[in-house]
C-alpha cells in the first residue's frame, strides 16, 4: 500500500491533490470534492452572510446508505481521508465499506474550503458556533444532496462534540451517533481554560491588529504548539518520543520551526466557536444508537472525571468505550489517528442499530 505510505508523510493539502488524481491506489472509491453556497445564512447572533459556501467531500455513490463524517477543530472533511482513519474504515469489508455507504466529509463553517473569515471578511465575519455548523451541515445534507435520512453521524473531537448537538437538533434524521473524544457536557476546566488561552494570545498580539494583520501574528504558532502538547499526543507516547531534556528540546524546536499555514483570524474563530458548547440538557432529545468512544489518555476529555459515563446513561440507547491507554496511542488524538482501535466497535453498532427511518 505505497499510496498510505505516502500520504501519511503527506499535509492535509496534498489530500486535496490525490483526489484530484488519475491514479487512485487506495481500497476505496476516489473522493469526489464538492461545493455548496446557502444564500442569506443566519447565525445563531442574528447576523446573516449573503452566500455562504460549503466545501465537502465525498467517498461512494450516493445511492449508498448515506454516513456523516464530522473532523475536528481546525481540520477538514478531506483530513479525514488518511491511512489511519479512511484507510481503516472506508475499504472492502470495513465497517463504512464505501461499496455500500456514501460518505460525506463537509468541511464545517470557518475550515477547509468553505466559507471562513480569511476569504475577506477577517474580524467580521459573523460569529458562530457549533450550532451554527450543525445546521449548515443539516441543509448541505439535505438541501443539496438531497438526503433524506442518515445512517450514521460520526465526529471526532470537534465533530464529536457536533455530533451530540445533531442527535438532539435533528433527533429523528439518523440511526446511530458516533460521538468521539468529546463529552456532552459544558465546555469547561482544561479544555476552555487552553482553547480560551489560544483565542487571548492571538486577540493580545499587538501583530494582531484587530484582525488586519499583513502578517501572520507570531503568538499564533506559539500557542497552537503550547495547546498541542498541553492537551494531546498522550502522556506515555509524548515521554517515550521524548524521555530526555535533550529530546524534550529537539521535538519542541522541531514543532517551533516547522512551517505553519494557519490563518490567525481563522483560528480564533474555530477555537472560540466552543465557547457556549453544552449538549447536557438535551440527552434525553437523542433517539437514535448512541456509541460514544474515547480514550483513556485524553487530555481535553479526561475519564477519571467520570462525565461520560454518568451523562451516557440519560441516552436511551447510549452506552460508551473508553481506549485503553499505552505508548503507542495518542491520548486526544487516539480516536481520529487510530481507527483500527475501534472499528470493531463500529461495525458492531451498525449491524444492530434500528433503521428508524423506515
Amino acid at each position: 500500500m505505497m499510496f498510505f505510505k505516502a500520504l501519511a508523510r503527506a499535509a492535509c493539502s496534498a489530500v486535496f491533490c490525490l483526489i484530484g488524481s488519475s491514479i487512485w491506489a487506495a481500497d476505496f472509491p476516489v473522493p469526489k470534492e464538492g461545493s455548496w453556497v446557502v444564500r442569506d445564512f443566519r447565525f445563531h447572533t442574528g447576523e446573516t452572510l449573503p452566500e455562504l459556501r460549503l466545501n465537502f467531500t465525498t467517498v461512494g455513490e450516493p445511492t449508498g446508505e448515506p454516513v456523516l463524517v464530522l473532523h475536528g477543530t481546525t481540520g477538514s472533511g478531506a483530513s479525514m481521508i488518511t491511512p489511519g482513519f479512511g484507510g481503516e474504515l472506508f475499504g472492502p469489508g470495513q465497517a463504512l465499506d464505501a461499496r455500500r455507504y456514501y460518505v460525506i466529509l463537509p468541511d464545517a463553517i470557518g475550515t477547509g474550503k468553505s466559507s471562513k473569515p480569511s476569504d475577506g471578511l477577517r474580524a467580521k465575519f459573523p460569529q458562530y458556533n457549533y450550532d451554527d455548523m450543525v445546521d449548515a451541515q443539516y441543509r448541505l445534507v439535505k438541501e443539496h444532496l438531497g438526503v433524506k435520512h442518515l445512517r450514521l453521524v460520526i465526529g471526532n473531537s470537534m465533530g464529536g462534540m457536533q455530533t451530540w448537538i445533531w442527535g438532539q437538533r435533528y433527533p429523528a434524521f439518523m440511526d446511530a451517533l458516533v460521538p468521539m473524544a468529546s463529552l456532552p457536557t459544558e465546555m469547561a476546566s482544561r479544555n476552555w481554560i487552553m482553547r480560551r488561552l489560544i483565542v487571548d494570545s492571538i486577540r493580545n498580539d499587538p501583530e494582531w491588529m484587530n484582525g488586519n494583520y499583513t502578517k501572520q501574528p507570531k503568538s499564533l504558532q506559539f500557542a497552537s504548539v503550547f495547546y498541542a502538547f498541553a492537551s494531546n499526543g498522550g502522556t506515555q507516547a509524548l515521554y517515550k518520543a521524548a524521555p530526555t531534556r535533550e529530546k524534550a528540546d529537539q521535538l519542541l524546536n522541531q514543532r517551533l520551526n516547522a512551517p505553519f499555514a494557519g490563518d490567525a483570524n481563522d483560528h480564533l474563530y474555530q477555537w472560540d466557536s466552543s465557547r457556549d458548547y453544552n449538549p447536557s440538557p438535551g440527552l434525553e432529545k437523542i433517539q437514535a444508537a448512541l456509541l460514544a468512544i474515547n480514550s483513556a489518555d485524553d487530555e481535553r476529555n479526561p475519564p477519571e472525571l467520570g462525565l461520560l459515563q454518568n451523562e451516557v446513561k440519560r441516552v436511551t440507547n447510549g452506552r460508551y468505550v473508553i481506549l485503553l491507554a499505552s505508548e503507542t496511542t495518542a491520548g486526544h488524538g487516539t480516536t481520529g489517528q487510530q481507527a483500527k482501535l475501534w472499528a470493531r466497535h463500529l461495525a458492531d453498532l451498525l449491524q444492530n442499530a434500528p433503521k428508524l427511518g423506515q
